[in-house]
This record gives structure tokens, sequence and C-alpha cells, in this order.
């Protein structure tokens, strides 16, 4: 598992999340922050790295794990021998593509405010009384940072996920201008007898007869796999600062709530402090499951495994703006000891997805160029000059191809990314079946000449089994990429929104020093710009639902 592990405190206002180390579940609370029972002050977090190796610094971002909301954390790290999970030998979430190293400046941290500091070994807290570790937070200088507690359980490997809704009736009315604003708060029971908060619902506001929206949740967060395991859900009325009020509890299993399948089941809500004072209370009210279903959970892994096979396709910007690929200031310029910043986020990327690409044969296509014999403008003319086959063998190729096409096109323009986009669409439309899955990386400079074009092609291929990665090098702004990326508000088009979030915007100069030296963390660049992949082939493989093959026998 490497040497150990840290966690960096910080708080905002997100939900709450969990964490596993190396196959065991650890979760941590802070103490000693003004926080009252069933409420929180400020809602705090964690921030895991594991370190590798003994070099200085060494710490690699695994998890952030979320706030804790109600106060407490949870989250997931999943850890292997080194070299087990690429090259880093550590592997996070869905697929282990790279992991950042964390720091004081780290973009994981962002802008939060840092409370403390802990270094624990995974084996102290497993072996721990009780599985139980506490441990005061460092890191401010004449302050007291309070203590954070660590607890650690065996995850089972049950992959269920379960899907559930809930209404309620006649809860108590606690708004005394209006009636309750009401959320559930689901809990599981930790090994030791505590409980940990597993789920949040959202609020329905003003009703005492809330209808919550379907949610989602893996059986192995709501009760490790053991189905008897108690499962604690608690009522609040929610109050716009942070006192919300406890309306009721009650208690179930994995199992009792499984039944739900064939029949409707109805949980009374009790508040314990109402029952001891009122002789005649009967409930706080009424909650019903109004449906429970089960099924697996596939990974990213489960299809690639069972044959879905990845097409690694290539744009690259040759517009005008980039510079003459002669001078030193051009973005196509390479010296003899330096790649130029496109070479360099092509192979950072491309040497990482080739892995799940088996035939190693990459379509790359340049735009924006005047072509010879005649100048005509094109906006996807194959950088090999093969219009009847336009793959490259390898990254090696495509880089070959790229550096070859600068020596006879003319750099012009404009910045046009809906022929390529569509180019790969129809590629994609022609196997939807899950067996293929289209990935385009544009690598561009500056602001796109054809956004409404571009919107329609991306609605259009969000139903298609692809997604598109634009790596935008140079100093601009790139405010048009971060609407097309889509992370806050769904790109549309005519009324249209994409059905799912396919694009990922990534800027170059995150990954250059402050010296303007194009010193590239390749790995670090690599995970963040195939970071959203895996959930984007895992989304369109829900919509459709596709399962993925049994894998080959070896």
């Amino acid at each position: 598992m490497g040497s150990g592990h840290v966690g960096w405190l910080w708080r905002d206002g997100s939900r709450v999340c969990g964490v596993v180390l190396g196959g065991a579940q650890a979760v941590g609370w802070p103490w000693g922050h003004r926080m009252r029972p069933g409420y929180v002050e400020w809602a705090p977090g964690v921030v895991l790295g594991v370190q590798v190796g003994s070099w200085a610094g060494g710490w690699l971002f695994a998890q952030r794990v979320g706030s804790g909301h109600l106060g407490s954390s949870r989250g997931k790290v999943a850890a292997g021998p080194l070299g087990a999970l690429g090259r880093r030998g550590v592997g996070v979430g869905g697929g282990g593509l790279g992991q950042e190293p964390l720091g004081s400046h780290s973009t994981v941290l962002g802008a939060q405010d840092f409370l403390g500091q802990a270094f624990v070994a995974l084996g102290e807290v497993i072996g721990s009384q009780r599985g139980r570790l506490e441990r005061p937070l460092t890191g401010v200088p004449g302050k007291r940072c309070g203590t954070i507690l660590l607890l650690a359980e065996e995850l089972s490997n049950c992959r269920d996920i379960v899907t559930m809704q809930l209404c309620a009736n006649k809860l108590d009315k606690k708004d005394f201008f209006g009636k309750s604003d009401p959320f559930l708060v689901f809990y599981r029971s930790n090994e030791d007898g505590t409980f940990t908060i597993c789920h949040k619902t959202e609020v329905v506001k003003n009703t005492l007869n809330p209808v919550w929206q379907p949610f989602t949740i893996p059986v192995r967060a709501l009760c490790n796999g053991d189905y008897d395991r108690t499962v604690k859900i608690d009522v609040y009325d929610w109050d716009r600062d942070g006192s919300h009020d406890f309306i009721g509890e009650f208690a179930t299993s994995y199992r009792e709530l499984s039944r739900a399948q064939s029949q409707f089941t109805v949980y009374e809500v009790l508040n314990p402090r109402k029952k001891c004072k009122k002789k005649k209370y009967v409930n706080s009210g009424t909650v019903t499951l109004l449906s429970f279903s089960v099924e697996s959970e596939f990974t990213f892994v489960d299809y690639i495994r069972g044959g879905t096979q990845l097409n690694f396709t290539v744009a690259i910007d040759f517009t005008a703006s980039n510079g003459m690929p002669s001078q030193p200031t051009s973005l196509h310029y390479a010296s003899p000891y330096q790649l130029s910043a496109y070479a360099l986020a092509l192979k950072a990327v491309g040497e990482i997805i080739q892995d799940y690409d088996s035939d190693k044969l990459f379509p790359a296509y340049g735009f924006g160029a005047k072509l010879p014999p005649d100048g005509k403008i094109s906006h996807q003319f194959p950088l090999n000059n093969n219009v009847d086959n336009p793959s490259c063998a390898g990254i090696e190729g495509v880089l070959e191809s790229y550096l070859q096409s600068l020596r006879t096109v003319q750099l012009y323009g404009p910045t046009n990314f809906a022929p390529v986009i569509n180019q790969v669409a129809g590629a994609a439309a022609q196997v939807t079946d899950g067996s293929q899955y289209h990935v385009l990386l544009i690598i561009t400079d500056g602001v796109i000449s054809d956004m409404l074009q571009t919107k329609e092609a991306i609605v259009t291929a969000s139903a298609l089994p692809m997604s598109i990665i634009i790596v935008g090098v140079g100093p601009a702004e790139f405010e048009a990429m971060e609407e097309l990326d889509g992370d806050e508000v769904r790109v549309s088009s005519r009324g249209r929104y994409a059905e799912r979030d396919i694009v990922q915007f990534v800027p170059f100069r995150d990954y250059v020093d402050d010296s303007g030296n194009q010193v590239l963390s390749m790995a670090r660049l690599a995970k963040d710009v195939l970071a959203e992949i895996p959930e984007q082939l895992l989304s369109y493989m829900k919509t459709r639902d596709i399962k993925p093959r049994r894998a080959d026998p070896q």
C-alpha cells in the first residue's frame, strides 16, 4: 500500500461522501469545532493522499472525500501494489488513470480554508482498538485544530446498486409561518454500533406530504453487503441557517427494504423526546417506500474486459493564430530539445488512451489550413494526406504525420470544430451496440468560430457512443471552451439539450511552470484530460441499457 496516508481537512458547502483506504473503509469526524449533535456550523471535508516511495513531497492525491454534512465524511480510495494500477502504483475510483501531486497549492484543494492535517498509516487504523483511531489535527501554527476520528472496516465484494423512492404523510409541522421543508438522512451502522451518513435526499419545500425523487446508492455504502444490518433514517425540517429541526426517525434493513419490490412498506416516524413527554403520542408521520429495485453496478473496466473498443481520433488546430511554426513564439514550434505544446499534449493523452485501443490505428485530422496545391481551406484534412485511410500507426505515427503536415500546409483559419465532430459522430453512429466507443481529442489555441454549429454537433453526438476532449494551448481565456464543457450548464442548441455531458476541456497552461517553460506533469495532464471518459462511457451504456459482455476465458 505504500508507507502511509495523509488527510487535509478543509471546509466548504458540498455534500457528504465517503472514504475507503486500500480495501478498508475509513470514516472520519472532525472534533472540537463547535459542532452540535445533528447540526453543523460549517461543513468540513477531507482530502486523502497516498505516500508513494520516500521522495520529498511524495504525496499523491487519492480522493477528495466530500464534506461532513451533519458531522461525518465517507469516501472511497482503492490502492494496490506499485505498478498494479498504472505507472504510479495507485488507482483512484474508476480506472486509475493517474494522480496529482498533493500540496498546499494543489488544484484539488482549490480555494478551500485549510483547517489541519494528520498523518497515519492504514495499518494503524485497522490495528487500533475497535478499528477506531483518534488523531490530533496539526498544521496551523499557534492554533489548536481539534482532532479527527478514523474508523476502518473491510469492504464486501457486493457490487449491486439500489434505486429507491420514498414519500411521507402527515409529518409534524415545524415552521411557524408555514409547513415543513422535509428531507431524509440515511445512516448505515458500523461494526462498533455507531452510525455514519451514507445519503441525504433533496429538500421538498413547504409540505407535510413530500414525495422525494428516486435516488441510487451502492449496497456496499448502504450496508456493506450485510442485508440484515440496521439502516437508520432521520427526517429533518430544513432551515436556512443550518439548524435543521429533527422531526423523527425510523430503522430498517436492506432485506426489509427489498420486500418493497412486491409491496409498499410503511414506516412510522417516531420522535423519542415527544414519545417520552406525551402519553397520547402516536407518531410524527409516516414514510412510505414507493419503489425499490436492484441492479448490478458495472465499471469501465468491465466493459473494456468485455470487448468494448475505444477508438481514438485526433484533430489539431492549424490556424494562423498559432504563429509561424518556424518562430520560437509559435505554439507549433519545436526545438531540438523540446516538443511543441501540441506534441506534448498529444503524447500525454495519447500514450495513455492507446493502451485501450487494440489496433493502435488512430485517424488524425487537421483543421483551419490551406492545402496544396490550390490553397483550398479545409477543416478536416487527414494529417497523413490519405483521404481513404486517415489512420496513423500509434501515437508516434500521429506525431510524424503532424510534423509532416506543418511543413506542407499553410496555417490559416477560421477555427471550426463542427466538421471534425460530425465526422467522428458519423463513425460512432455506425455501431451503437456498446462494442465501440469513440474519443475525439481536439487540440486548439483560440476562440472558436462556429460556436452555433459546434453546439448543434455536440447535442447530436451526445446520443452516440462518443466523448470529446478539448485541450487548449496558449494564453487565450477559452471562455467558449468552458461553455462547451457543460459541467455547470448542459450544452443546448435550438431548444435541444445534450443527452449527456460528453465534453471535457483542459487548459494546457495549467501544466506549464511559472517561467513559461513547458515543464509538463504528463501524468497529471493525462489524469485531468481523461478523468471523465469512464463515467461518460458508463452513462451511455446505462442510458441504452447495454450490459458488458462476458470476458473471453483465458
